[in-house]
């Protein structure tokens, strides 16, 4: 069952550190051990097992498998058939469980068996002072001058997932009622198959006739700073652990509209109360939301006061107390955790 699991390049490169862990967790010994997604959090809870030590274990999911599964076809037949029964089987070992929406939770029970009453929501934390300082950094590009046409901003690694043709479609649509730009920021670490991407979107833009009024700068060292000069931020993505780019963009006071992907934005958005939802992969729908965002923006203090929600301070004592409990459960007394 486990060797389809571990084979896969990608994971079994994680699992190489397997014995070092193990051998932090003997010569440590620390109290509690918190693991974020799904192949780590395998490893920390095998690794505690193997080391024979009393350490309570903590893992927090970030992915909706589903969706990952759906997206992943050339590892779907034996990687995504086995890893839910071995998360199935390893996971109920873990003293708490963390899923980072409602909607990951949902989902890890729902393919895994683990029961919904294990899993304990904590949103990212995201919102921090620093984040507010750089949002008040003065912008200089051309496009955020006054009288400049209105800019729709996006962010994202260039990927499937982000479903960044459907936002260009939907930028054509709108472009066509009013005059705007849209601007795309962020890239990865794999420099060629950014550039690959985004020659397919630009080559879109031309032939939506949009190309002029598109630009695709890549990675920016303060994207927060463009986010409180745009007019309005998209998240068009097909699927989301969370959304962290939401709440960034709230913070900043940006008003924004994002797809009802699972999950994480209909969570942020209350249900769309803070922004519109529309449906994924829907150009007509989203074209339309940017317009009446557009023609009648939200109060900015409002927006603001929700991100505050997702705030560093707000997660950290969840995850404290959460901690906390896993620590008080094994020996009756609060003790210092690595």
């Amino acid at each position: 069952m486990l060797r389809p699991v571990l084979l896969p390049i990608k994971s079994w490169k994680r699992f190489h550190y397997l014995p070092a862990l193990i051998r932090y967790l003997r010569q440590e010994r620390p109290d509690v051990l918190l693991s974020a997604m799904t192949h780590v959090n395998l490893m920390a809870l095998w690794a505690r097992k193997l080391a024979g030590v009393s350490t309570h274990v903590v893992v927090s999911e970030h992915i909706t498998q589903t969706q990952a599964r759906k997206a992943d076809p050339k590892r779907r037949r034996w990687h995504w058939r086995f890893l839910p029964p071995v998360v199935q089987r390893t996971y109920p070992r873990a003293d708490a469980i963390v899923a980072v929406s409602d909607g990951v939770a949902d989902d890890l029970s729902l393919l895994t068996g683990v029961p919904r009453k294990r899993i304990t929501t904590i949103y990212n934390p995201i919102v921090t002072p620093e984040l507010s300082r750089k949002a008040q950094v003065p912008l200089e590009h051309p496009w955020f001058t006054p009288g400049a046409p209105p800019v729709v901003l996006s962010a994202g690694r260039p990927r499937v997932q982000k479903d960044f043709p459907t936002l260009l479609r939907a930028f054509a649509r709108a472009r066509a009622a009013r005059k705007m730009r849209l601007m795309i920021l962020g890239g990865g670490k794999d420099e060629r198959r950014d550039s690959q991407y985004k020659a397919q979107l630009l080559a879109l833009a031309d032939q939506l006739g949009v190309a002029d009024d598109i630009a695709l700068p890549g990675f920016v060292e303060n994207p927060f700073a463009y986010m409180a000069q745009a007019s309005v931020f998209v998240l068009s993505s097909a699927w989301e652990g969370f959304g962290n780019v939401l709440v960034e963009a709230l913070a900043c006071g940006c008003p924004v509209v994002s797809t009802d992907c699972p999950s994480g934005p209909a969570e942020i958005l209350e249900n769309g109360k803070h922004g519109p939802l529309v449906p994924v992969g829907d150009d007509r729908a989203l074209a339309g939301a940017i317009l009446s965002v557009l023609n009648t923006p939200p109060d900015r203090d409002r927006l603001r006061a929700r991100a505050a929600m997702f705030s560093v301070d707000h997660a950290a004592n969840q995850y404290l107390e959460l901690l906390f409990s896993a620590a008080v459960r094994g020996d009756g007394a609060s003790s210092v955790f690595t």
